[in-house]
């Protein structure tokens, strides 16, 4: 699935991801291929980005290396799933 990560300044992150686990108001989920439409209010915390993902400089010096993937701190935000694309608007 393709995701982007946005922010009021620029596009963060847009690319292909096996799965993707974001910081829902009601706690974390996580989004695989083929995950049903959705919108969701995202809280302070982590996006966390799962799969052979590829990274320029500007990007690893935001993005920290987690267990599995790579983390994104975040305010706040929205998250949109739909056919097969993850948007996140994020501060």
């Amino acid at each position: 699935m393709v995701l982007e990560i946005i922010s009021p300044e620029k596009i963060i992150f847009t690319g292909e991801v096996s799965s993707v686990a974001v910081p829902g108001v009601n706690g974390e989920f996580e989004m695989l291929n083929n995950h049903a439409s959705i919108v969701s209010n995202l809280k302070k915390g982590a996006i966390k980005i799962y799969g052979n993902i590829k990274l320029d400089d500007t990007q690893k010096n935001i993005f920290k290396k987690g267990d599995r993937g790579y983390h994104l701190e975040i305010n706040s935000g929205t998250v949109e799933v739909k056919n097969n694309k993850v948007t996140a608007l994020v501060e």
